[in-house]
């Protein structure tokens, strides 16, 4: 069968007469006469069909056109008939496969949906794997190879280092050539990084915690020599740091390539929602990760091995690895369908049409080089494409509010369970589902809700800055609710004496007359609540000299604990491990305003990414996404967890003694961390709305004359908020 094909130039269109949009037409008869014919190199004229070219065939991407709620009758029909190849002005193949592999079967998902559908699967796992799994199981990992905090502290930075090192190159020239195929590679890359990552797990020996029946009862053997107990395991680190790079190499291609390749094959009303559809999937995947991650943390690491610790015990160890297992397979998986799209969809090159500038316009007029087809092909113009994007001071102030939300988003995802295992008096696990709980809804709904609203209001780029302002004000309101805390539950020895009274912040006193006999070591802190509502150190500090099995619910008890008044009970001093369960009234209004500013930081986000990509020149937004990146990840990413981490680190009471070296810490003063947290909150929040109203001020749109059905539009009315469609008839039928 004869392959249809356009001999046209590299937009798929060659008119007799450039097209005039300036002037829309007011009947779809009158536009078919104004567009003219197409001429093909043979000299003879085809008519245009709705003002598009038309290969001969049908295009199964029509339903780029339509929301993503609303199917097309055409495409549920075979879009594609066997044997047909739909290729583009260059010969290029436009059909689904793999090389010279494209079954008919495959062009069912060769459309604008079925990108989406693989991307949110994509961006669901790295969120998953970077944003989920790894802020749930530092702490295990911390103690299963015996890190330090700044150890682990690095591992999580090596994500943003190697994404900061790979955005350049891989925007620039990715940008300008084979997009799936780079968001392919990537995907398989980022799944070889989770394989890597679970590998520690099983290339050492299995984890031995000595149980509470050994250690931590008044006069027990406390704890090994440091000279015994310490361990070459921390050199894993490296292999954590490797798995993490990876990722950062591999997730790259997916937020720069990924959204403009969408952005370029959808029509431009819906692009803000393909992208917010797309960024959604990307928030639930840390929420997801939270909670499958706190789920396996019920695990113990060593699956089908009887021990007698709780998860509630400082020695225990999850199943941290399984959940990197199941991403790194995933990953490999997606990834083979991505490669298989081509570089443009079927029918996309309709959208290049009908698309409306709206780059900032600079007064030298330098802004016209990146129009040109052959601009940022070679290496020689990656300096001019980096000096036009400076030169762009909307482009700049929204790089910079960015960065702020990035640091706070990164912060807040950190330290966010730690805050409120803090706050509530929770365990690990159970703050890491609780924060997931919160993230669910609060993340995903407001990055959905900012794309659904730039669509639904048809803003143009000065309208979606002023809604990005919008946002940032109202989460800046919403963050004073951090006046408030919850108190600290009251912990002997730390946050008060053993006989009752107050203890001054910083002088810890854990040895009383009721333990002195007991021999107890700071090395070793498992805490315990008391029959009396008061938290100790450990069983040895409680000075309990027995331990038992409680027969209604297995958990472990201890008795004949000297420092728990019995004078108070009616019964003997007895005490549970784990921490006493909190009672704190503020925390629905806590948790209430807490997920306003979380709901609020993630409206913006959309936003203001769609305003990015409109604010600069079409050839250059994949470029400019990239140097986006390296803006927020180096002003934000990378020391918003480092800036929020030594400020929560200033509240802490009592910090972890390995052998003498300062640890992680133990217990926070809940009113300094809220204090600290509210302060961080405030400068980001304070700095973001200020870059958006410099970048709100500093727009300049194209002139009236150069954006069709816009020369009525006023600089002050609301009409620029809203986007001026091109008048063509194909709008009708799309």
């Amino acid at each position: 069968m004869a392959m249809p094909q356009n001999s046209t130039r590299e937009n798929g269109f060659c008119f007799t007469k450039p097209l005039d949009f300036s002037h829309p037409s007011p009947h779809p008869s009158e536009a078919g006469q104004t567009m003219g014919a197409v001429s093909g190199r043979d000299g003879c004229s085809t008519p245009l069909s709705n003002g598009i070219a038309s290969s001969g065939a049908p295009s199964p991407s029509d339903s780029c056109a339509e929301p993503l709620c609303t199917p097309t009758p055409a495409e549920e029909e075979t879009p594609f008939e066997e044997g047909i190849k739909y290729v583009s002005a260059e010969g290029e193949e436009l059909a689904c496969g793999w090389g010279g592999f494209t079954p008919g079967c495959l062009q069912l998902c060769n459309t604008s949906k079925g990108v989406l559908f693989f991307l949110c699967v994509a961006s669901f796992l790295q969120g998953m794997t970077v944003n989920g799994f790894i802020n749930t199981v530092i702490t295990s990992i911390e103690r299963r190879f015996d890190l330090r905090s700044y150890q682990s502290g690095l591992i999580a930075s090596s994500y943003d280092i190697a994404a900061c090192v790979c955005l350049t190159f891989v925007s620039y020239f990715g940008g300008n050539g084979h997009k799936p195929r780079w968001l392919g590679w990537g995907v398989l890359v980022m799944g070889l990084g989770s394989l890597l990552f679970a590998l520690p797990h099983f290339t050492t020996g299995q984890y031995e915690a000595r149980s509470a029946a050994e250690v931590g009862i008044c006069g027990g053997n406390q704890s090994l020599p440091c000279s015994q107990a310490a361990s070459s395991l921390s050199g894993y680190r490296f292999v954590f740091m490797l798995g993490q790079f990876l990722h950062g190499m591999g997730a790259t291609p997916l937020y720069t390539l990924g959204v403009t390749y969408l952005d370029e094959n959808v029509k431009t009303n819906y692009s803000p929602v393909y992208i917010a559809v797309f960024y959604t999937a990307a928030i639930l995947g840390p929420a997801a990760g939270y909670l499958v991650g706190g789920m396996f943390l019920n695990i113990y690491t060593e699956i089908g091995r009887e021990i007698d610790i709780s998860p509630e015990n400082t020695l225990w160890v999850g199943a941290w690895w399984i959940g990197f297992l199941g991403a790194g397979a995933a990953s490999l998986l997606i990834s083979i369908p991505i490669l298989g799209y081509p570089q443009r969809l079927p029918g996309s090159q309709r959208y290049i049409v009908m698309r409306v500038s709206e780059a900032h316009q600079l007064k030298d007029g330098s802004h016209k080089k990146a129009s040109d087809p052959d601009f940022g092909k070679t290496v020689k113009d990656l300096p001019r494409s980096v000096l036009l994007l400076l030169k762009n001071p909307t482009f700049i102030f929204l790089c910079l509010a960015g960065a702020t939300e990035a640091t706070l988003i990164a912060g807040m995802s950190t330290f966010g369970p730690k805050f409120l295992e803090s706050q509530f008096s929770l365990s690990a696990s159970e703050a890491a589902t609780f924060f997931g709980y919160l993230v669910v809804p609060a993340g995903g709904g407001g990055t959905f809700l900012g794309g659904f609203l730039v669509n639904k209001f048809k803003l143009r780029c000065s309208g979606i800055i002023k809604l990005c302002l919008l946002c940032t004000v109202s989460s800046l309101l919403a963050i004073f609710i951090f006046f408030i805390h919850c108190p600290n539950m009251p912990m002997a020895g730390v946050t008060q004496t053993y006989s009752g009274s107050a203890l001054p912040g910083g002088h810890l006193n854990l040895t009383a007359a009721c333990n002195a006999q007991c021999g107890c070591l700071q090395e070793t802190y498992s805490p315990v609540c008391g029959t009396d509502g008061i938290m100790y150190y450990s069983p040895c500090h409680a000075g309990c000299k027995r331990v038992s099995a409680n027969i209604r619910n297995g958990k472990k008890v201890y008795h004949e604990c000297s420092c728990i008044d019995k004078t108070l009970l009616s019964g003997p001093g007895n005490a549970e491990p784990g921490k006493c369960t909190s009672s704190c009234a503020k925390r629905p209004l806590l948790l209430c305003f807490m997920f306003v500013v979380i709901l609020f930081t993630f409206l913006s986000s959309i936003p203001a990414l769609t305003a990015t990509l409109r604010c600069v020149s079409d050839r250059q937004r994949s470029f400019a996404l990239g140097i986006q990146w390296i803006v927020v990840r180096t002003l934000g990413g990378i020391p918003g967890p480092i800036a929020f981490g030594s400020m929560i680190d200033k509240s802490c009471l009592l910090w972890q003694d390995q052998c003498g070296e300062q640890g992680s810490c133990y217990v926070y003063q809940n009113s300094a961390m809220s204090r600290y947290t509210l302060v961080a909150g405030l400068v980001y929040k304070v700095l973001g709305t200020t870059f958006f109203i410099v970048a709100c001020l500093l727009y300049k749109p194209p002139p009236p004359e150069s954006a069709p059905g816009s020369s009525d539009a006023s600089e002050n009315g609301t009409s620029d908020l809203r986007e001026h469609k091109p008048s063509l008839p194909a709008e009708e039928d799309i």
